[in-house]
């Protein structure tokens, strides 16, 4: 299992090595084992799987606050996606930064995005599934979002002249700026 730093501290690609033949492969999506090897200790309590029918389709940028905040580990079942991390810790020398990256059925890679990150997804291709883990239960009064294509962000979707096609939660969310964010950098 290759496992990658990005420019924002925490926030890792991870690539499971794929065994393959004549049949198709074989792959270890997820190991406790290869994780605290890294360094890395998560406690995954809830899988989440989710289909978007259309290209163009945004899901976020959305959190999850304290005392239920979440970690994710975030790949592509089908498909291929455009996959976004973005920080909102408080002090953090990386805050409003963002980095992305594809996600498909094809490259197996996953992102694993801790807590105190924004996080966000555009579909590539139609009916894209999209598979990931979460470190803490789903609490409806801790969700929260902030709007996918703030200016005091720029995250560079590459939609290429596809309408984006958004929840009326995320159509509604406010911007960074001014943003009281509930995370806190730890340094």
């Amino acid at each position: 299992m290759l496992i990658e730093d990005t420019k924002l501290a925490g926030v890792k690609i991870i690539t499971p090595k794929r065994f393959g033949d004549d049949r198709g492969f074989f792959s270890e999506s997820w190991s406790r084992k290869a994780m605290e090897a890294a360094g890395l200790q998560f406690d995954w309590v809830q899988d989440n799987h989710s289909l978007s029918a259309r290209v163009g389709t945004v899901r976020g940028l959305h959190f999850q606050a304290p005392p239920h905040a979440q970690d994710k580990l975030v790949r592509c079942g089908k498909g291929r996606l455009f996959d976004v991390a973005v920080d909102i810790r408080k002090g953090s020398p990386t805050f409003g930064q963002w980095i992305g990256e594809e996600l498909s059925f094809e490259n197996g890679r996953q992102l694993l995005i801790p807590a105190g990150f924004l996080h966000g997804f555009v579909t590539r291709e139609p009916d894209t599934e999209i598979i990931y883990k979460c470190s803490d239960y789903y609490a409806p009064e801790c969700d929260g979002a902030v709007r996918f294509d703030c200016p005091d962000i720029g995250i560079e979707w590459a939609l290429d002249g596809v309408e984006p096609v958004l929840s009326e939660k995320d159509a509604k969310a406010p911007v960074l700026a001014g943003f009281d964010s509930p995370f806190v950098f730890e340094g």
